[in-house]
């Protein structure tokens, strides 16, 4: 079994000063532009005419924690009818992109839901026929999650080979962990309900994979740096040590225990290997050679195998 190895720092975002910089911290590079349509030709009315008379303007906004601003940017907000259609599903009456939203009700209830990219909320809104109507402060509990790995120590991995999916953290009711987002590559952020996930991270496409659980706090950006326990290798056939690979040959990479756990073609393919014992084979026309070799994590090498 590989050995897990992850560096965590939390970016705390408490006080005045810093609420600025937590929302910087989860702002994306394209702000959507907001769209904020009314409600009134979809709630119904007690008769005709009272659709004027009774619109009521609700202001709405989102913050990550209780203590925190409201978000200025990457909110989605959508308005649910509370009784399901036809199909089986709660009609959406409206929507709006941005920050804080506003929406023209009709007196009546409704379901709002609020997404911060993966982590949002739905809340039930209840609109009076008179009376002041508050303005709705939704809470996210929501924060950040951004994520990169290193090969053996220190060594950095191109961005091309690594690739991180997030899960649940437990089994779902199926037995089986709920996918969350897949493929998400390095140093992207990506925005979570606080609680923990199970990340696993893939570093090439063979045999080396990280699995590691990772906790999300409410209002911080959380920066995990997971390490991988392996090495990139280029496979070389070769009349003598250092020479030209030799073309049109096929590659088989054995473990230890005899499975098969690659197989190429060509004068020398790269691959990505998990830590241990290894034997490569070698086919070009009619003959076969092979040569045993280890993988240090971190050590990128060439592994030649000779003719004779």
């Amino acid at each position: 079994m590989n050995r897990l190895s992850i560096v965590l720092l939390a970016l705390a975002f408490q006080g005045l000063p810093a609420l600025a910089s937590a929302q910087e911290a989860f702002k994306t590079d394209a702000e959507p532009r907001i769209n904020l349509p009314g409600l009134s030709q979809y709630a119904p009315a007690d008769k005709p005419g009272d659709t004027a008379a009774n619109g009521r303007t609700v202001q709405m906004e989102a913050a990550l924690t209780e203590a925190g601003a409201p978000l200025g940017y990457g909110l989605t907000w959508r308005i649910f009818h509370p009784v399901l259609g036809p199909d089986g599903k709660l009609p959406l009456l409206a929507t709006a992109e941005g920050g804080s939203a506003q929406f023209e009700f009709e007196p009546g209830e409704y379901f709002v839901h609020v997404a911060f990219g993966r982590a949002g909320v739905t809340k039930k809104l209840t609109v009076p026929k008179g009376g002041p109507v508050e303005k709705q402060h939704i809470v996210l509990e929501a924060g950040g999650l951004m994520l990169n790995a290193v090969s053996g120590i220190d060594a950095r991995i191109p961005a091309g080979k690594l690739r991180f999916d997030i899960y649940k953290s437990g089994e779902g009711i199926d037995g089986e962990q709920q996918l969350v987002v897949e493929d998400v590559k390095p140093n992207n952020i990506v925005r979570l309900n606080a609680g923990t996930y199970h990340i696993v991270s893939e570093y090439g496409s063979v045999n080396a994979v990280i699995r590691s659980d990772i906790r999300v706090e409410a209002g911080k950006l959380t920066e995990a740096v997971i390490q991988h326990r392996a090495a990139q290798l280029t496979l070389k056939l070769v009349s003598e040590p250092g020479g030209e690979a030799i073309a049109d040959t096929a590659w088989s990479i054995l473990t230890s225990g005899g499975d098969v756990v690659s197989e190429s073609v060509g004068a020398f393919p790269t691959i990505v290997l998990a830590e241990g014992d290894y034997t490569a084979i070698a086919r070009n026309k009619t003959k076969v050679y092979q040569r045993e070799f280890t993988v240090v994590a971190g050590r990128n090498s060439d592994v030649e195998v000779l003719l004779n």
